[in-house]
């Protein structure tokens, strides 16, 4: 990055630290691992130099571009980074000089490992970073799937603990940790001036959530962290969720309030001593479950969480 580019995204952090599917379970998990062959990139217009990118193997991805240079809300997968690379040249931009990983799975953050020896600036919660720094096995149930730990080039050489903002092509950009939730290093990005927030796998509008219970997941978390981001928000936002199509501050309080009501389904069950079997065949989650699927999962999830944390 140039000087001039530098000074065009001066970073105003707080409690900054400088360092040198469901989301998982609902994508192609062996995509990793196998060799794409001419990977295509969907794009999505969400307004003027913004755009959200839809890739195999990937959690939705967005993309700022302007005066500034190039930033990204997550990155997907190794194996895709040359296409949207491509993409985004397409779009006007150059190389990548911010990537926010909104936590640390791998289909959301892996593309550091190409992107940081390239130069990009690597953006996470502390704990995301963390967790990329060790080796990690993530069970999402059908499978459990092996995350070794990241070289040190592809960590994040900017981290914080519960908020950061940055300015960026003309805009105000706030990163907000409100609980664990999804994992225990979850960020919602806020694009301050568009009244649009990218939620990461905290909000999945293809399906029920995973709740990655076994590294700080925790349903009681959810709520809250989508509570306090639609706090952030005005009526009438635009929602990125990790997985599914774009949504709205309607689609996410609604997903909200799903959570609320499963959670004290869930919990009037455990206190009156019923099993995770008996949990599950009560169908808690039968209101939405024609529209989001099969269920047993997320009710697993969500019975460990009341139960185990």
């Amino acid at each position: 990055m140039t000087s001039s580019r530098r000074s065009a995204a001066s970073i105003s952090l707080g409690s900054l630290v400088v360092a040198a599917a469901t989301s998982i379970a609902l994508i192609s998990l062996e995509v990793r691992a196998q060799g794409l062959d001419a990977p295509q990139i969907r794009t999505e217009q969400l307004g003027d130099g913004l755009w959200v990118l839809f890739g195999p193997g990937a959690g939705n991805m967005i993309v700022s571009i302007g005066d500034s240079g190039v930033l990204m809300v997550d990155n997907g997968v190794p194996n895709i980074v040359e296409a949207y690379q491509r993409t985004i040249a397409g779009l006007g931009g150059e190389r990548i000089d911010f990537v926010i990983n909104t936590h640390w799975h791998f289909d959301h953050a892996d593309g550091n490992k190409v992107l940081g020896p390239q130069g990009t600036w690597l953006i996470a919660h502390e704990n995301s970073r963390t967790m990329m720094m060790q080796d990690n096995r993530i069970d999402v149930m059908r499978q459990v799937i092996d995350q070794p730990a990241y070289p040190p080039e592809a960590w994040p050489i900017l981290t914080y603990e519960d908020t950061m903002t940055m300015h960026f092509n003309g805009e105000r950009i706030d990163l907000v940790h409100a609980s664990p939730a999804h994992t225990e290093g979850d960020t919602a990005v806020i694009f301050r001036d568009r009244n649009l927030a990218h939620m990461g796998d905290v909000y999945i509008s293809s399906g029920y959530p995973f709740i990655d219970v076994d590294h700080g997941g925790d349903l009681d978390g959810f709520i809250q962290f989508c509570e306090r981001v639609l706090e952030e928000l005005d009526p009438g936002a635009v929602v990125v969720p990790g997985h599914g199509a774009v949504s709205s501050y309607q689609g996410l309080s609604d997903y909200a309030t799903m959570l609320r009501t499963v959670r004290a389904r869930v919990a009037a069950l455990v206190d009156s001593g019923a099993t995770l079997e008996q949990v599950i065949a009560a169908r808690p989650t039968s209101d939405w479950d024609e529209a989001l699927g099969n269920p047993t999962n997320f009710v697993t999830w969500a019975y460990r969480s009341l139960t185990e944390n």
